[in-house]
């Protein structure tokens, strides 16, 4: 199961690996670790999404190769038979690029998923948070990476003819349509050529819940056959693609998140 309730995770955090990966848009000028400090869900260990990333690219959220993805996790304690659940404090649900991080490496797709509602959702609903320092044991993690999980720039280049998947764009579609300016600098304005746009946003309810699966498949409809399962999904940085991947799994379980990793950030490059 993909998604996770905050009822269930109450009753189960001591059976659990619990990970705090919220990430915000630089333009919101918050700090995710800072304010994990402050307040988590009991036995929450923060996964920060930039520096768990690839540091040999400028490209935003570019996963690692295989060995140091192993040393990641094994610092953050997880071993391969752990019941991991994400949650994030953030409006792009950033949980959901550690989810398919870890699908990407080989985890048990049934034993990751991500808290529907994230932390705002435990908060209103006044489940317990705390500051408390986590103690780490180490792990030794072990990846196997699923390569046709991830399409690189080459891929969605020569896929603009022969059409062999779909490509479905999770930004705005001011975005998309480039009737604003990229908020990154040295990228343009624009999508990929022959792309489909489904803003994340639409996907969710107000409170950054997943709207209900029939709601979902409706939105996918308007745009693709959801018995497709060669659809990739793409955005600014690779984050909010993962949204849209998550949710599609709700509605096609045959599906595994296929993610454009440059996204837009690299298709559009200056």
């Amino acid at each position: 199961m993909s998604l996770i309730t905050s009822n269930w995770l109450e009753n189960n955090l001591e059976k659990v690996k619990l990970l705090d990966c919220s990430w915000h848009m630089p333009n919101v000028k918050r700090n995710a670790y800072q304010e994990y400090l402050k307040e988590h869900i009991p036995g929450a260990v923060f996964f920060d999404l930039d520096k768990n990333s690839d540091a040999k690219t400028d490209l935003p959220h570019m996963l690692p190769d295989a060995i140091i993805w192993e040393e990641i996790v094994s610092e953050l304690g997880i071993s391969n038979n752990d019941r991991i659940i994400i949650y994030d404090n953030s409006d792009v649900l950033s949980s959901c690029r550690c989810w398919y991080n870890f699908l990407y490496f080989g985890h048990d797709p049934n034993l990751v998923s991500v808290l529907d509602g994230g932390l705002k959702k435990w908060i209103l609903e006044n489940k317990v948070v705390n500051s408390n320092k986590i103690k780490i044991q180490k792990s030794k993690y072990k990846s196997q990476e699923n390569k046709n999980l991830v399409k690189n720039k080459n891929q969605i280049d020569s896929n603009i003819n022969i059409k062999d998947f779909f490509v479905v764009d999770a930004r705005s579609r001011e975005r998309f349509e480039g009737k604003v300016p990229d908020p990154r600098k040295n990228v343009r304005s624009g999508s990929i050529p022959n792309s489909f746009c489904l803003p994340f946003k639409e996907i969710l309810n107000e409170d950054n819940t997943f709207k209900k699966t029939e709601e979902i498949s409706k939105k996918f409809m308007q745009i693709i056959d959801i018995k497709h399962n060669n659809i990739v999904f793409s955005c600014g940085s690779g984050v909010t693609a993962c949204v849209l991947a998550l949710a599609y799994s709700l509605v096609n379980n045959k599906y595994s998140p296929k993610i454009y990793d440059g996204s837009w950030a690299e298709y559009g490059k200056i």
